[in-house]
């Protein structure tokens, strides 16, 4: 079972709402990593979120940090040997009910860079919470990479996503109707694709930036701009609400400074934040 703790610090959201923000926090070995978490962990102080979706917390000493510094009194994990399962760390300002950590079947090791995603053990970190009376399942996911950037339907890594989306659709379908339920994370496949088509028709989830072309991924120095997409969403179902409104937007696309003094961009990634209220 996932690893859930509690701080004696923190605060509900307000009743008749509900925020997240999903992000690829780049927190694998390499340096420079730890002061970019610290500054991760304040801007995230900063902000109302209820919860906090991180993935490619990568090292056990990465996660201990942001649970140390971030001010989120509730979280939640799958232990692993050196980090946290599928690098998924969900952090909470509301108790966390219900947890629960899904392995992806599909883990075929397409090619040698796919093994890093073998060896990261991906899947689906699952919490409940409720806001209000209304009850909130957030899939905190990362989808193993297209390292060719090719989404074509006869494409390796794609089948690959393809069946990790099948999965992840199950999931969603199998919560109460009852409840709101949002999958954020890292998707690696882009908006308006055929695997992200599909899979908003198989979860009949919604993407409240449908339509978006803004890339959430920065691209190394060495590759081109344009080939950057929008491959990290926060994806709803919501159940019937009253009065309901969704707002979402990119966050964590500017730079800000690190402790030390040097300015620089949170992660390759930008997040995604998501608010949600409506009428008790």
């Amino acid at each position: 079972m996932p690893w859930c703790g509690q701080a004696q610090r923190g605060a509900q959201a307000s009743v008749g709402e509900f925020s997240l923000v999903t992000f690829n926090c780049f927190g694998g070995l390499a340096p420079g990593t730890r002061r970019r978490l610290r500054a991760l962990a304040q801007e995230l102080n900063h902000r109302p979120d209820s919860v906090v979706c991180l993935q490619e917390a990568q090292a056990h000493a990465h996660r201990k940090l942001l649970l140390e510094a971030a001010e989120y009194p509730y979280t939640c994990f799958e232990p692993f040997s050196y980090a946290p399962k599928g690098g998924l760390l969900t952090l909470s300002r509301l108790p966390i009910e219900q947890r629960e950590f899904v392995l992806y079947r599909a883990r075929e090791i397409v090619r040698p860079p796919a093994l890093m995603d073998w060896a990261l053990h991906k899947g689906v970190l699952l919490t409940r919470v409720s806001a209000g009376q209304v009850p909130v399942v957030v899939l905190n996911t990362h989808l193993s990479a297209n390292y060719s950037m090719n989404w074509s339907p006869g494409n390796h890594y794609a089948r690959v996503e393809h069946s990790q989306l099948l999965q992840l659709a199950e999931i969603v379908r199998a919560q109460p109707p009852a409840a709101l339920v949002v999958a954020a994370g890292d998707f690696n496949i882009p908006r308006g694709s055929w695997l992200y088509d599909e899979f908003l028709a198989a979860s009949g989830m919604a993407d409240p930036l449908a339509g978006s072309t803004r890339p959430t991924h920065r691209m190394p120095l060495r590759l081109p701009a344009h080939l950057a997409k929008p491959i990290d969403f926060a994806l709803v179902r919501l159940p019937r609400l009253a009065g309901v409104a969704v707002h979402s937007d990119i966050c964590f696309d500017q730079m800000v400074p690190l402790p030390g003094g040097a300015r620089a961009f949170l992660s390759d990634h930008y997040g995604i934040e998501l608010r949600i209220s409506w009428e008790e």
